[in-house]
């Protein structure tokens, strides 16, 4: 085991952005990316790091996106510290195994969400909506972590504050003529590209997990624009950006078990916490179950027992 980044602060390197989990520094037309330990629940950043956690996250997107290479360009130059120049090899035993070098790109203003079954925010819309998630209708009687018949694609916005609100495929097409001053037409062009690279990526990696042992249920996905191409950007497909669940373990209707902070979510939810910040610290037992579930889920999927591989 490692020992526990909780921030990083690079002396010379302009820090662009502290979020939740990642720290990015900004290297004119690149973009050092940082996987901490961080972990946040309910919008909260925990005060207790996750050892580890960071270089899985790492180690995955850097797996997901080589296997996805084929399907849609990504953000990424290097993950290996000795090949990323800037003078960041004097940082290596902060960056090594955790920080990936990439190209800067203008980041859509909608997160792709893919569904391959119904939970979370999309159970509660299905109740709540008369069976439809962002306006896709679906038939009666699913139980809550049904498998869908085919995975869809369900856009949110991308709030920078609180939590991301599902939205229709025409609201996406709204935002992006708004937010990034584009023609009617070209959004919604660039919003059915969206869609069916999100789409591509997860049916290929939904069959890869599964043949792992995993169940995908669901995730998130970032893309931009570099040179005028959709490429896909920040984390792909890691225990933070989607629902991971042991293939085996799987029952609809039940609670599921998973390889992400569930846990985590489960243990705050038995304190009383008003799940305002400050966050309470977390117990060592449950910081320990935490990193086995996300060292299980990178171990299952890449096949890799080292984290820097």
């Amino acid at each position: 085991m490692s020992h526990s980044v909780f921030e990083t602060n690079l002396p010379g390197f302009k820090l662009k952005a502290r979020g939740k989990v990642r720290d990015v520094y900004d290297l004119g037309d690149q973009l050092l990316i940082v996987s901490t330990d961080r972990l946040s629940a309910f919008d909260v950043v925990l005060p207790t790091p996750i050892p580890d956690k960071g270089r899985v996250l790492n180690g995955l997107s850097r797996f997901w996106f080589q296997f996805l290479g084929e399907t849609v360009k990504n953000h990424i130059i290097t993950c290996d510290v000795a090949q990323m120049g800037h003078g960041l090899e004097k940082h290596r035993d902060v960056l090594a195994g955790r920080s990936m070098l990439c190209h800067k790109a203008q980041v859509f203003p909608v997160e792709c969400v893919i569904r391959g079954y119904l939970m979370g925010s999309g159970w509660k819309e299905y109740n709540e909506k008369n069976r439809t998630v962002c306006g896709i209708e679906l038939p009666r009687g699913l139980k809550n972590g049904d498998k869908l018949a085919e995975p869809i694609f369900t856009p949110a916005s991308k709030n920078t504050t609180g939590h991301d609100e599902n939205i229709s495929f025409d609201l996406a097409v709204a935002r992006l003529v708004e937010m990034m001053a584009l023609p009617l037409d070209t959004a919604r062009a660039h919003m059915q590209r969206l869609k069916d690279l999100s789409l591509a990526v997860y049916k290929k990696a939904y069959e890869r997990a599964l043949s792992c042992g995993i169940i995908i249920a669901d995730t998130k996905l970032e893309f931009g624009l570099h040179n005028n191409e959709i490429i896909l950007v920040d984390e792909v497909l890691t225990p933070d950006s989607s629902r991971f669940w042991p293939k085996d373990a799987w029952t609809p209707g039940k609670v599921q078990l998973s390889f992400d902070k569930q846990f985590v979510r489960d243990y705050l939810e038995g304190l009383g916490w008003n799940k305002q910040a400050p966050g309470p610290e977390l117990p060592e037992k449950v910081v320990q179950k935490t990193r086995e579930k996300y060292v299980e889920a990178f171990r299952q999927i890449t096949g890799k027992e080292n984290l820097d591989e």
